[in-house]
Formats: C-alpha cells, structure tokens, sequence
C-alpha cells in the first residue's frame, strides 16, 4: 500500500489551546481525512496524517510556520499555485500577523476541507500508475529494460 502523508502544525500555548483559525482548520483537515481515506482505498493508498505542536518562542521567530499544511512532503500552497500572505490573529497568537493563503482573488485564513481535498487528490495522482522501482528502490525491468 502507498502511502500519502499529510503534515500539520500549529502554535499550541503553554495550556494546550490554539486560535480559532487552527481550531478550523483542525476540523477542516478531519473532514479531509476522513474522506480521502473513504476515496483513496480502492487505490491502495493510505493516508497519514501526523500533527505537531510549536512552542510560543518558535511561533514568535516565525509566525507563518503555524497553520502550515504539508502534502506529500510538499507545502499546500505548492500543490494548489497558492500564495502566502498574513493577516492580525487573535487569542493565542496576540497581535501576529498569521498565515493565510491566497489562492486567485480569495483569502484563506482557515484551511478549508475542500483545498485540502483537492490539494491531496493532485498529489495521489502522482502515485496513481505503474511503479518503476521495487520495494528498495531498485529499478523493474519495465524501468530498466534496456539495461544488460
């Protein structure tokens, strides 16, 4: 079975809370999830899905590396042609200007279901196809033909 990973971080404070934006986009990536896993199994693709937590000085560093979404080891944004941009927080995250993406003339300061969606079935296309290489990378004859 292939597998397809999906990455997710977010600023989580010293009580275990996160702002409303990663809370939605928490449910957005349940719902995702969820879904994916219904579509993609006759594929025999599994979905992971790891989340990881940054401390307060990390996120005060760089506050665009929380609500940050990878697919297949690349960022969200790469897989929709999405740009990043920021905008002020609330709660949690003070008066940071937070991650959001701009995808067209839309900004997204929650990551909805659907772009996650759409994001993870582009990057499943990708392992949707005949495998050149075996178990330990080795090249199948249908890669290698050729070779002698």
């Amino acid at each position: 079975m292939r597998s397809l990973r999906i990455v997710w971080q977010r600023l989580v404070d010293s009580g275990g809370q996160t702002c409303d934006r990663c809370d939605a986009t928490h449910e957005g990536l349940r719902q995702a999830v969820a879904k994916l896993k219904e579509v993609l199994r006759p594929l025999d693709i599994e979905i992971t899905l790891e989340t990881r937590e940054i401390d307060r000085d990390s996120f005060i560093a760089d506050p665009s590396e929380s609500n940050r979404v990878w697919i297949a080891g690349k960022p969200i944004e790469e897989w929709l042609g999405a740009r990043v941009a920021s905008s002020p927080c609330c709660s949690v995250c003070g008066d940071s200007e937070c991650r959001t993406i701009e995808l067209g003339h839309d900004v997204f300061e929650a990551i909805p279901s659907e772009l996650i969606l759409k994001a993870a079935l582009i990057a499943a296309s990708e392992l949707v196809g005949p495998s050149t290489r075996d178990s330990r990378g080795e090249c199948t004859p249908e890669c290698c033909s050729d070779r002698s």
